[in-house]
């Protein structure tokens, strides 16, 4: 029982509950924003966006391919929203912190091994750098 308690209490667990209601919970948003605002604005220019009716009967049987086609179409519009809205702002602003962020190492001109910027020696090849007070980004 005690290996159960450990790995309930475990850090990698409580992290993966903790993303997983969060994503759940931002789920929700991102659909309620394309249900809002998204959604509306398309149907200004095309008509409803809704095809769940649409479907084609073969042989007897009934195929409902109209909701396959309103789940892609969600799912585009999310993916669309998530990317701009999210991942494209988060990676400019990540972009933006890595260039101020002060460099530590550098690239040994012999056998391109990181090393720190004072270093007058490379530690990989031991070859004699000149050492550098300061990489230009």
């Amino acid at each position: 029982m005690s290996g159960f308690k450990t790995f309930l209490f475990r850090g990698n667990l409580i992290d993966l509950a903790v993303a997983f209601v969060v994503g759940a919970a931002f789920a929700g948003l991102v659909k309620d924003f394309a249900n809002s605002f998204i959604t509306p604005l398309i149907a200004l220019l095309g008509g409803k966006p809704d095809y769940t009716r649409l479907s084609v009967t073969i042989s007897g049987t009934q195929f409902p391919y109209g909701i396959f086609v309103t789940s892609a179409i969600a799912f585009t519009i999310t993916a669309v929203i998530v990317y701009f809205l999210v991942v494209l702002p988060t990676t400019k602003l990540i972009e933006r912190m890595d260039r101020r962020r002060e460099a530590t190492e550098r690239e040994c001109p012999q056998c391109l091994g990181e090393i720190p910027i004072k270093a007058s020696r490379c530690r990989h090849c031991t070859i004699e750098v000149v050492p550098a007070t300061e990489i230009p980004l």
